[in-house]
């Protein structure tokens, strides 16, 4: 068997203390109710001030790289600004006009589809297509209608002398002047025609003024860390300005082939839904769903038979399918930041406090609160809300698995992470660690008994579950290769790198020191030399006991290895190494205390294991598996202290009495 090459870090100066090592992160500080309830009233009644300046602000960050390239090429900045900005609302104004000017001519020609509609409804009345619905519906109507029939002959007749007085027909004419006609019409406009200046004025202000802006922004928020700030604002804009330029170009390919392929289809006013799949398409979800129902209708009504409606729901699911998995990934991806469930809830929630308009704006609006959260402390819980990425670390997720009891749940975890890890790596940087956090729980006296069994019961299964990953990696024949361990983002950089010694031809046993969690570690260990070719046995903790350990076999064995995830296990690990030796003098004993760091120098760790009488004294798991696979010759029994002394005190007497004889 190839010997494996993992590199691995090596071991810092210093040490320190094993609860130390694995102490939690701060909890992430939510806003109290007061806040917010104050914080949504404020956005939903002041929707007025607050929505243009949201649109302008979203704007913004998508206008600035033009304005930045047209700068570039040599147009001075207010003249950038300002074609940038009427440019964007010229075409607006344009997809405006051109959808209205759409739905105008086909609410014109809704009268004349009546008569399919009717013709497909008879259709399927007459072939008995839905079990009978229609039939039921219709005699429901008639029934209702007898009914209120009867209701009215039971009415009593008016009487002879007080005949019924017929109504009075009454004509209102209304005379309006011209002024009031030119109110009537202008009036509705003058409120969204408002709200498009103050809109458009505020963007080529948030445009001019941008570095000023920044900058006092900077001073109210982040003074005190201009780094963060700075990152948090280069971030926003970039994402929220990059999703939305992508988003268009998006849309602008989805909507094209619709409106031809509508048109090819003979749909009528193909030019509006093609418009409308566009602008529907910013809703997350739901859009694309309401942008083809319409035409589903329309196709429903214009010919008398199914073919049409059958090749128009074809031509959306093709499209669909199409920009989804390749075209949206290419181009952007998921890089939002946003999670799925963020982006529903968020379009929920924007959707109630702004109405439609929220809804469209509810994607880029979230994305930057996540932004915001993400690099300023105090917001953090909106990136832990709605933020994509993994909120707790790999070994307190895996603790979290295991201490519930969903071994198989880890076990999936698990898998994917050695998909790119070897074992050793994995247990030594994510599953010691969750055993740590277990350990350090017990400590503290929140874990009970049973759920102190339960855990070491799930990790043991998970251990087992990966027999299959383990036997892959023992049976690979590839050439050694060095597997470069940095820090939690991947980092490698300055790390050293250290090569697993080949354990064919030895035999290690690993046992646990003091609980059931120590068990769970050593079947680990024991996991993990077998890979490197060894053989190995364990042996539970309660196989460690004085009355038991003379019971082991130790014939055939070579090395044992004792860990413990109490650091404060010195005194016990001690007795083990010295009882494991009397049961068998040429026997090689190393203690691990498991470390998440591992952050023990070589000189400390040897000092230790001197003063312990073991063969190696380890902290992570790749210095155990060096110590378990050693070819060095086992540490020689000494005497303690109190028994060298009074053999120190018996020879002067033993001298004394042969010189008398």
């Amino acid at each position: 068997m190839a010997n494996r090459r993992n590199g691995m870090a090596s071991p810092a100066d210093g040490s320190e203390d094993m609860l130390s090592a694995v102490a939690p992160r701060p909890r992430t500080a939510l806003p109290n109710v007061a806040t917010t309830v104050t914080t949504v009233a404020a956005l939903y009644f002041g929707r007025e001030v607050f929505l243009p300046i949201a649109i302008a602000l979203l704007l913004t960050f998508a206008l600035a790289p033009l304005v930045s390239v047209l700068k570039k090429v040599g147009i001075p900045r207010i003249a950038a600004v300002i074609a940038s900005v009427l440019g964007a609302f010229a075409a607006l104004g344009l997809f405006s006009f051109i959808v209205a000017t759409q739905v105008s001519e086909l609410a014109q020609n809704i009268p004349v589809y009546q008569t399919n509609i009717l013709t497909k409804i008879r259709s399927l009345k007459e072939t008995g297509v839905g079990g009978g619905i229609i039939a039921r519906l219709s005699q429901v109507v008639e029934r209702v209608g007898q009914e209120i029939d009867r209701q009215d002959a039971s009415l009593p007749a008016a009487t002879p002398e007080k005949p019924p007085r017929e109504p009075v027909p009454v004509e209102i004419v209304a005379r309006e002047r011209p002024l009031q006609v030119l109110q009537n019409i202008v009036g509705p406009l003058i409120s969204p025609l408002a709200s498009a200046g103050l809109i458009i004025v505020v963007v080529i202000f948030m445009l001019l003024e941008r570095e000023d802006l920044r900058d006092r922004f900077i001073r109210l928020v982040g003074y005190g860390d201009l780094h963060r700030t700075t990152e948090a604002l280069q971030d926003a804009g970039k994402r929220v300005g990059r999703y939305l330029l992508m988003q268009l170009v998006v849309n602008i390919v989805y909507a094209i082939p619709i409106a031809i392929g509508l048109w090819v289809l003979g749909i009528p006013n193909a030019l509006l839904w093609g418009l409308l799949a566009l602008a529907l398409r910013f809703v997350p979800y739901i859009g694309p769903i309401i942008g083809m129902l319409l035409p589903l209708f329309l196709a429903l009504a214009v010919a008398p038979g199914w073919s049409l409606v059958l090749w128009t729901a074809a031509l959306f699911v093709v499209m669909e399918l199409i920009t989804g998995n390749v075209i949206e990934p290419w181009l952007y991806g998921s890089r939002t930041g946003l999670s799925p469930l963020a982006i529903i809830v968020a379009a929920i929630f924007w959707t109630w406090l702004w109405g439609p308009l929220g809804l469209i704006l509810s994607t880029p609006l979230t994305v930057c609160l996540v932004v915001l959260g993400r690099h300023v402390p105090q917001f953090e819980f909106l990136d832990v809300l709605f933020g994509n990425e993994p909120v707790l670390e790999p070994h307190a997720r895996l603790y979290q698995r295991l201490l519930a009891g969903d071994p198989e749940e880890a076990t999936d975890h698990a898998e994917e992470m050695l998909e790119e890890k070897y074992l050793v790596e994995f247990y030594d940087k994510v599953a010691i660690p969750a055993l740590l956090l277990g350990e350090r729980d017990r400590v503290r006296g929140v874990m009970g008994d049973l759920q102190r069994r339960q855990l070491a019961a799930s990790a043991l299964t998970l251990v087992a579950n990966l027999d299959d990953s383990a036997q892959e990696e023992a049976s690979e024949e590839e050439e050694p290769h060095v597997v470069a361990e940095g820090d939690d983002d991947g980092d490698s950089s300055g790390e050293d790198e250290t090569e697993l010694p080949d354990g064919t031809g030895m035999s290690v046993l690993c046992a646990g020191g003091r609980g059931e969690l120590d068990d769970a570690a050593a079947a680990m260990l024991a996991q993990v030399l077998e890979v490197q070719g060894a053989t190995v046995s364990k042996a539970g903790f309660a196989d460690m006991e004085p009355a038991n350990i003379r019971r082991l076999d130790l014939e055939t064995v070579d090395t044992v290895v004792v860990g413990f995830l109490n650091r404060d296990s010195v005194k016990h690990a001690r007795f083990l190494v010295r009882r494991l030796k009397r049961a068998k003098a040429a026997l090689r004993v190393g203690i691990v205390f498991w470390s998440e760091t591992a952050a023990e120098d070589k000189e400390t760790a040897a000092k230790l294991a001197q003063d312990m009488n073991a063969d190696f004294v380890a902290h992570g798991m790749v210095d155990a598996v060096l110590g378990a696979l050693s070819n060095e010759p086992p540490v020689a029994l000494k005497l303690i202290a109190k028994r060298r002394m009074r053999r120190q005190r018996a020879t002067p007497k033993k001298v004394a009495a042969a010189a008398a004889s």
